[in-house]
């Protein structure tokens, strides 16, 4: 399977890996970036009918056509920021929406990342002489597999630009949705322990619990019945057998996973490096306050004696002058 990106320079163990997992089928890890793009963008019927069913139950709107376009959009001016998306697709008259599914917690602001994305999306459709009512409705989806909002439970959240007090939505031109997929787990505990069916969800949360719980080889049954009760996860199930049977995409997959895991180790040495250096730096800030401060204290004390020692000195000259004149 080709796909549109070239492949990094891969190690033999992350080549022989891959090699193996594919020759035994072993299913990639959708939350992967990468192996999400391949699933939902990938030039086959499952792969196009995966894409409608998921962008259907996240808009709550039905979808009659979807494209999938470059996922690059090219800055205005030459010293703009590209935008890089993970599925960016147009759908029935004209509307858009970006897919994005992020396995971990970066340095990046997402929220504010959200709305940049948002901006260009609705931008690009500005063009000379045309009207601003013709602006189509742009849709930010986000599926994370951290929280975001640790305070709430809510999942989804949906955003649109509205007044602050009254709550009016100035336009529904712009909607930024977020699932935190870590929000499952209570539902699907419940669900293993008899207390929760799952066609009492929405089919949005029915989409995160599979992203979620793929991978885990204890929820196969959780799995199977998701893919019974709904042709979209179905759909996406079958596109993310296909390519995990592809020595390529499981290596591109490993590499990513190794970039990812090299990363935050990088980052945590930086941190404790930066724990230390700072530690060290106090002590000698420590010692070098606690040198002056005795130091300090050490003059303070010698001035002392020495006021004393001169008021001896000079009661001592009056007694001597006093006697004298006697």
């Amino acid at each position: 399977m080709k796909l549109p990106f070239k492949s990094p320079r891969l190690s033999r163990a992350i080549r022989q890996e891959a090699k193996e997992n594919a020759a035994l089928g072993k299913p990639l890890n959708i939350m992967n970036d990468i192996v999400f793009k391949a699933v939902f963008a990938g030039n086959n019927n499952d792969s196009r009918e995966a894409l409608k069913f998921i962008l259907a139950g996240c808009t709550h709107r039905p979808i009659k056509a979807v494209r999938v376009m470059n996922n690059e959009i090219i800055p205005e001016y030459i010293s703009g920021k590209t935008v890089h998306l993970d599925v960016h697709v147009t759908f029935n008259d004209g509307e858009k929406a970006n897919l994005e599914m992020q396995m971990q917690r970066g340095d990046d602001d997402i929220k504010t990342r959200a709305s940049v994305y948002g901006a260009r999306l609705l931008s690009e459709q500005v063009h000379k002489g045309e009207d601003y009512q013709d602006i189509k409705q742009v849709y930010q989806i986000f599926f994370l597999n951290f929280d975001l909002f640790p305070g709430s439970r809510k999942v989804p959240r949906r955003y649109y630009p509205m007044e602050e007090e009254e709550l009016d939505i100035l336009n529904d031109k712009l909607v930024t949705m977020f699932f935190e997929l870590p929000k499952m787990d209570e539902m699907v505990r419940e669900y293993f322990s008899g207390k929760r069916a799952l066609e009492t969800l929405p089919i949005e949360l029915k989409w995160c619990i599979y992203l979620r719980y793929k991978v885990d080889t204890n929820a196969a049954k959780l799995i199977e019945e998701l893919c019974r009760q709904e042709e979209g996860i179905m759909r996406a199930d079958r596109a993310l057998k296909k390519i995990s049977r592809d020595e390529e995409q499981w290596a591109r997959a490993l590499f990513r996973e190794k970039a990812a895991m090299d990363y935050r180790s990088g980052m945590n040495a930086s941190r404790r490096a930066g724990r230390e250096e700072g530690r060290a730096e106090g002590l000698a800030l420590g010692e070098e306050k606690g040198l002056a401060k005795g130091l300090a204290k050490g003059l303070a004390k010698s001035q002392k004696v020495i006021e004393e020692k001169d008021r001896e000195i000079a009661a001592l000259k009056r007694r001597l002058q006093e006697k004298e004149g006697v």
